[in-house]
C-alpha cells in the first residue's frame, strides 16, 4: 500500500496537500448586513453541500436597550415557519466593570426542554443599546439535511450587556427533527437590529 506525504519537509513550508487529505476550510455562502432589521434570515444555501454551517455574527447592535438576542430554525421551505421543536442546555460566565461578581454558572433562564420558542444566545443578563453594548459570536449547524438524525448545534457568545457586565456564554442542543432544516433566523427579543452582519459558511 502507497503511503501519502506532503510535499515539504517542514510545515512551514508546505505548499500543498495529497489529495485525500481534506483542507478543512470555510467557505463563505452569504454574507447579510442589518440596517435597523427587524429579523436577519438565511433561507437559500442551506442543503446538503455540506455537513456543517457556521454563522458569525458580528457587532450585533439592537435598536431597543435590554434585549434578548435569538434563533430558531425552519423546516418549511415555503413559508418558513420557525417554530421547531428543541432541547438545549447553557451556562455563562461574567464579570463586572467594576471588577465585582466574576462568576461562572448553569444560565436556568437560558435553556429550553422540547420548546419551540426562540433559543437565546445571550445569557442572563440583557444586551443593551449603548455606543459600547454590543454582541459577537459564532453558531455551528451541524447536518441540517439529514433526513435520519436530529440537527445538533452548538453557540459560543461574548456582549458587553446593558449593565456593564462582559458576559460570556456557550449554548447547545438539537432541533427535535428528522426534517432537513432549510433556514435560519436571527432577531432581537424586542425591537429591531440597528447594525451588525452575520455570515454563513459551509465547511469542508
Amino acid at each position: 500500500m502507497a503511503l501519502l506525504f506532503a510535499k515539504n519537509n517542514s510545515l512551514s513550508a508546505v505548499t500543498a496537500l495529497p489529495a485525500s487529505i481534506s483542507g478543512g476550510g470555510l467557505n463563505l455562502i452569504s454574507t447579510q448586513t442589518a440596517s435597523s432589521s427587524s429579523t436577519i434570515d438565511f433561507t437559500s444555501g442551506i442543503d446538503s453541500t455540506y455537513k456543517e454551517y457556521i454563522f458569525k455574527l458580528y457587532n450585533i447592535h439592537p435598536v431597543t436597550d435590554g434585549v434578548q438576542f435569538t434563533f430558531n430554525g425552519s423546516d418549511d421551505s415555503s413559508s418558513h415557519s420557525y417554530d421547531i421543536t428543541k432541547t438545549t442546555t447553557a451556562f455563562r460566565y461574567y464579570h463586572g466593570e467594576d471588577g465585582s461578581n466574576g462568576s461562572m454558572a448553569y444560565s436556568s433562564s437560558t435553556d429550553l426542554a422540547q420548546s419551540t420558542s426562540d433559543q437565546r444566545l445571550n445569557h442572563g443578563d440583557q444586551l443593551g443599546n449603548g455606543a459600547d453594548e454590543n454582541f459577537v459570536g459564532y453558531l455551528h449547524l451541524f447536518d441540517p439535511s439529514s433526513s435520519v438524525f436530529v440537527k445538533h448545534f452548538i453557540a459560543q457568545t461574548q456582549m458587553n450587556s446593558a449593565t456593564n457586565y462582559s458576559v460570556g456564554g456557550y449554548t447547545a442542543g438539537y432541533f427535535n427533527t428528522t426534517n432537513p432544516i432549510t433556514a435560519v433566523q436571527f432577531k432581537a427579543s424586542s425591537g429591531s437590529i440597528e447594525s451588525g452582519v452575520i455570515k454563513m459558511y459551509g465547511v469542508t
